[in-house]
């Protein structure tokens, strides 16, 4: 740069000025997408740890064996967007389109809510009357748009002893 040409200078430093914010932008969304990754990653080993234990949405358990146990489980999480998503997410609202960056932080954020309820009754034989809650946690100073999503999913854990006695059968009287 040459010190006898301030305009140079004025145009290089407003160029830096303009465009830092934008590399910022890509630098914090390759490390929000890392971070997204290794997150998922931990997420589908844990699905396969707690895969046997079932977790449906019916009422009604195995009625044929004796509930020892019974207790309401909770698993709860809060995640939020990266800025460089949440600016791609507002453009995609402005052409319209799907908005893939939510989709994704919802996916994790309810597989999470689901394996933290799971890990909290490791003891079950099965999760009954399922139950997932979702609610947006918007941003603070009057902005628009999630700052992110919190999931709480709910159940009855359920551990059954051995099978229920049934009585001997009736015999008819005078037999």
């Amino acid at each position: 740069m040459n010190a006898e040409n301030p305009e140079t200078l004025v145009m290089v430093l407003t160029i830096a000025f303009y465009v830092s914010p934008f590399i910022f932008m890509v630098i914090m969304g390759l490390i929000g997408r890392s971070l997204e990754k290794t997150h998922f990653a931990s997420i589908r080993t844990r699905e396969a740890a707690t895969a046997k234990l079932p977790v449906i949405t019916s009422k009604h358990g195995d009625s044929t064996l004796r509930v020892v146990k019974a207790e309401m489980v909770t698993g709860s999480v809060v995640v939020s967007l990266d800025h460089f998503k949440r600016f791609l997410a507002r453009l995609r609202m402005i052409f319209g389109g799907r908005v893939t960056s939510y989709e994704t932080l919802l996916d994790r954020a309810r597989r999470e809510a689901t394996l933290r309820l799971k890990e909290s009754c490791a003891g079950a034989d099965i999760v009954l009357n399922f139950r997932m809650e979702t609610s947006t946690i918007a941003n603070t100073k009057g902005k628009q748009g999630a700052g992110g999503v919190e999931v709480l999913v709910y159940g009855t854990a359920i551990t059954y002893g051995g099978p229920i006695a049934t009585p001997p059968p009736l015999v008819p009287v005078g037999s």
